[in-house]
């Protein structure tokens, strides 16, 4: 298996900190987003491999085991490990299936295509198993359910069987309209329905999906994860962007066009607009899990730019405004 260096990946050092993996993860997110290379396969997975990467440094329970299996990793390598020799089971995070034995669905996030796949380096670290009793149909909105109660305690029923869980991450966009993945497991075609407004812990239950030793068969639980988003940052049902604003506009007043994720949209600016000003757009932010004709809103922060490179004549007009605003240059 090959050894994923998420830090070199994003183009950082290992001391780096929150912030500058965000700011990393933006900056290469924006340049090899698949809206920005349509067809592109190897811009789509190297946009595959960035979020990878970013969904491990952010989180700090994921960066934490990361470099501990990292600096094992390059001690064995400085020892003399043979290439391929390193035990990779000791930082294993699948979990057994009945009877010990693990349960693997290595070809799931090729069949999900989208930005949903995960490197076996990822599945072996953070992979799933697992999480309880089975919950209510269709989709757990909230934490897992608890495990069954012991079987022959009065009062209670038989253990059910284990449910699984696996990943699955979709773009922003996907969670603001809903999106749909295929997938087959031993034959059996499935359709799996992601909700519009989902986001990073909505689980999707596959019932009876995962085949077990005795002949009966558990529940699967695919896992969202919601890419972050180099246009947008996500607070609830919020969303949170920026627009340059050019300086004339932002001293005398006008129009911007403000991205969302129905299209663009114009902004009013009005005159004296400051940088850093916020802007409320009702109902442009993320549709409600529940209640999806509902919908939280978005706010635009201005970016007022001011331009470079002057000439002469601009110069000595910006010295004459200095002049009558009793300013000296």
């Amino acid at each position: 298996m090959e050894f994923k260096d998420y830090y070199k990946i994003l183009g950082l050092e290992p001391d780096a900190t929150s912030d500058e993996i965000k700011r990393a993860y933006r900056k290469l997110a924006l340049q090899y987003h698949p809206d920005r290379n349509p067809g592109d396969k190897a811009a789509e997975d190297k946009f595959k491999e960035i979020n990878e990467a970013y969904q491990v440094l952010s989180d700090p329970e994921k960066r934490a085991k990361y470099d501990q299996m990292r600096r094992q990793y390059e001690r064995w390598q400085r020892m003399g490990g043979a290439p391929g020799g390193f035990d990779w089971s000791q930082f294993a995070g699948g979990a057994a299936g009945p009877g010990g034995v693990r349960v693997e669905f290595r070809d799931l996030d090729d069949l999900f295509g989208g930005v949903g796949g995960f490197s076996d380096f990822f599945r072996t670290l953070f992979g799933f198993g697992p999480a309880g009793a089975p919950g209510g149909a269709g989709f757990d909105y909230g934490p897992a359910a608890q495990g069954a109660r012991r079987p022959g305690a009065r009062g209670t029923r038989p253990t059910a069987p284990p449910r699984y869980e696996h990943p699955i991450t979709i773009s922003l966009h996907e969670a603001y309209h809903g999106t749909t993945r295929h997938l087959e497991i031993n034959g059996r075609r499935l359709e799996v329905k992601i909700p519009p407004g989902a986001r990073t812990g909505t689980r999707v239950r596959l019932r009876r999906a995962v085949p077990l030793s005795n002949g009966d068969f558990a529940d699967l639980y695919l896992v969202v994860q919601v890419a972050p988003d180099p246009r947008f940052e996500r607070q609830g049902d919020d969303l949170y962007t920026e627009a340059p604003v050019d300086l004339y506009t932002a001293v005398l007043g006008g129009e911007v066009k403000v991205p969302t994720l129905t299209g663009e949209v114009f902004l009013k600016i009005p005159p004296g607009t400051q940088c850093g000003q916020t802007f409320r757009l009702r109902g442009r932010g993320m549709p409600k899990l529940r209640r999806p004709h509902e919908r939280g809103d978005l706010y635009v922060r201005a970016k007022v730019l001011v331009p470079k490179d002057l000439s002469p004549k601009e110069q000595a007009l910006f010295r004459e405004l200095a002049r009558l605003r009793g300013r000296t240059a």
